[in-house]
C-alpha cells in the first residue's frame, strides 16, 4: 500500500513504523482504519445500487433480453449511451456517471453543440448595451454537468494529450481561470459529437495539436503578410527547440 513513488524497500519502510507510540495515538490510528473500512463498505454498496439502476436501461443498440446484465459501472455506462466517454482525456468512470446522470444520452435537445455548450454555461456572455460588448463572463449556472467538465479540464495541465496542449496554450493567453473553461467548452463539444452520432475519440496527441497550431499561425502570418504587400520567405538553417527559435551553426 506505500506510494509508487516511494524508493525505499518494505523492509525499510516497516522498520520505520516500529516506534514508542502511546496508547490514545493508537486508538485513533484504529478508528480511523475502522472509518475507512467502513466507508470503501459503503462506496461499495453504493456503486452496486447504481449498477443495478444503469442496467435498466435500455441498451443504445437494442434492447436484448439475452444480454448478460452489465459487472462494472464503465460497461453500464457504454452499453447504454454507445460510446465510451472514458475515452477523453480528463474524463473517467465518476465524471462520465455524473454527466450522463445530469443530461442523459438523448441529444436531440440542443440543436448543436454550441446551444449545448451555452446550456451549460460554458459560452463566453454577451452582455451588450449601446452595441458595445460590456462583458464576455461566462453566465453562472448551477449545473454538475458544467462544474464535472470544468473538474476534467483542470487535470489536464501535465497531460500530454492534444487537449493538455490546447489548456497550456489558453492559459498562456488567457490565464488559468478561463483557460479552465475554454477547455471544459471543448470538452462539452466532444461529448455532444460522441452522444449525438456515436463517434469515437481518438486522441491526436500533443505533437499533433501543436504542428496545426504553427501551421495556423504561419497561414495567418503569411496572409498578412500579402495584404500588405510583403511575402514571407522561410530561413533555413533555423531549428525549433522548446518552444524557441535556435540558429543552427551549419
Amino acid at each position: 500500500m506505500r506510494d509508487k513513488r516511494c524508493k525505499n524497500s518494505e523492509e525499510t519502510i516497516a522498520r520505520s513504523l516500529h516506534g514508542n507510540y502511546r496508547p490514545e495515538h493508537l486508538f485513533s490510528l484504529k478508528q480511523a482504519v475502522d472509518l475507512y473500512s467502513f466507508y470503501q463498505g459503503q462506496i461499495a454498496e453504493c456503486d452496486q445500487v447504481i449498477l443495478g439502476q444503469l442496467a435498466t436501461f435500455d441498451v443504445a443498440s437494442g434492447s436484448d433480453k439475452d444480454t448478460k446484465p452489465p459487472t462494472t459501472i464503465e460497461e453500464a455506462l457504454q452499453r447504454m449511451s454507445g460510446v465510451d466517454l472514458t475515452k477523453i482525456d480528463g474524463i473517467d468512470s465518476n465524471s462520465a456517471l455524473k454527466i450522463i446522470a445530469e443530461i442523459g444520452i438523448d441529444m436531440s435537445r440542443w440543436k448543436s453543440p454550441k446551444h449545448f455548450a451555452s446550456w451549460l454555461g460554458l459560452c463566453p456572455g454577451t452582455t451588450v448595451s449601446g452595441g458595445k460588448i460590456l462583458s464576455s463572463r461566462s453566465k453562472q449556472v448551477a449545473n454538475r454537468a458544467a462544474a464535472t467538465l470544468r473538474m476534467a479540464a483542470f487535470t489536464l495541465f501535465n497531460s500530454k494529450s492534444a487537449l493538455g496542449a490546447y489548456l497550456r496554450r489558453q492559459r498562456s493567453r488567457l490565464g488559468a481561470s478561463k483557460a479552465i473553461t475554454a477547455t471544459a467548452h471543448k470538452l462539452a463539444r466532444l461529448v455532444y459529437a460522441m452522444l449525438k452520432h456515436g463517434s469515437a475519440y481518438v486522441d491526436a496527441g500533443q505533437d499533433y495539436y501543436e504542428e496545426r497550431y504553427r501551421s495556423r499561425v504561419v497561414q495567418n502570418l503569411k496572409r498578412k503578410a500579402q495584404e500588405l504587400g510583403y511575402q514571407l520567405i522561410e530561413i533555413s538553417g533555423i531549428q525549433q527547440k522548446n518552444g524557441n527559435h535556435v540558429k543552427s551553426t551549419t
